[in-house]
C-alpha cells in the first residue's frame, strides 16, 4: 500500500469514531497546542499529532501519550477557529489505542475508566471515596497515601461524599445502554 493510501485509512479510521471527525477540518494554526496547559508534558503537541495521523503515522499516533495527558478542559475547543472539538479528537484516538493495544505505559486513564464502569454498572452506585480507593489500590497503592490530604479537603468543604448515591433503575439502564453503545462502536468497557 503507498503511503498517501495508509494515510486516508488512518484519517478514515478516525473519523469513523464519534469525535474523530474533526481531523479533516484542521489547518494546523496551532491554536489548540497554544491553548493546551498540557502540551508541554505531551510527546506530541495536539497540532502536531493531527498531522501525524493525516501523514498516516499509526504507529507513532497511537502510542503517544498525548491523548492521556488530555484534561478534557475544552479550552482547545472553544478557541479553534474551525470548530473542531479536539478534547473528542484525543478521545477517539484514546479509543483507537485501548483497541490496538498501544496504550502508554505510564497513563492510568484506562484503569479509571474501568473502575468507573465497575462501580456504576455493576454495584448500580458511584461512592466517590470508594471508587477513588479502588482506582488507587489498583494502580499504585502508595499514591492513595499522597492523596489523603486531598481527600480531607474536599470532604471539609463538602465536595466528597462517603455515601454512595444510588442509581435509580432508569438510570442504571440508560448508563448500560450508552456503555453498551460505547463498546459496540469500538471502546472498551
Amino acid at each position: 500500500m503507498e503511503k498517501g493510501t495508509l494515510a486516508n485509512t488512518f484519517v478514515e479510521e478516525i473519523s469513523a469514531i464519534p469525535g474523530g471527525e474533526g481531523i479533516r477540518l484542521c489547518i494546523q494554526c496551532g491554536t489548540c497546542t497554544a491553548s493546551c496547559p498540557n502540551a508541554d508534558r505531551m510527546e506530541h503537541t495536539p497540532s502536531q499529532l493531527i498531522a501525524m495521523a493525516r501523514a498516516g503515522m499509526r504507529g507513532e499516533v497511537l502510542s503517544s501519550n498525548a491523548m492521556w495527558f488530555c484534561l478534557s478542559c475544552y479550552l482547545c475547543t472553544v478557541r479553534c477557529p474551525r470548530g473542531i472539538k479536539q478534547t473528542d479528537l484525543m478521545h477517539a484516538l484514546e479509543c483507537l489505542a485501548v483497541r490496538e493495544g498501544l496504550i502508554h505505559e505510564k497513563t492510568l486513564t484506562p484503569a479509571m475508566y474501568r473502575s468507573f464502569n465497575h462501580f456504576a454498572c455493576i454495584l448500580g452506585n458511584l461512592p466517590e471515596f470508594g471508587f477513588m480507593t479502588w482506582f488507587y489500590l489498583l494502580t499504585n497503592p502508595l499514591r492513595a497515601l499522597r492523596m489523603i490530604p486531598v481527600a480531607l479537603n474536599l470532604f471539609k468543604r463538602g465536595r466528597l461524599s462517603i455515601r454512595a448515591r444510588r442509581l435509580t433503575p432508569e438510570g442504571a439502564n440508560q448508563l448500560r445502554a450508552i456503555l453498551d453503545k460505547a463498546e459496540s462502536l469500538g471502546g472498551v468497557t
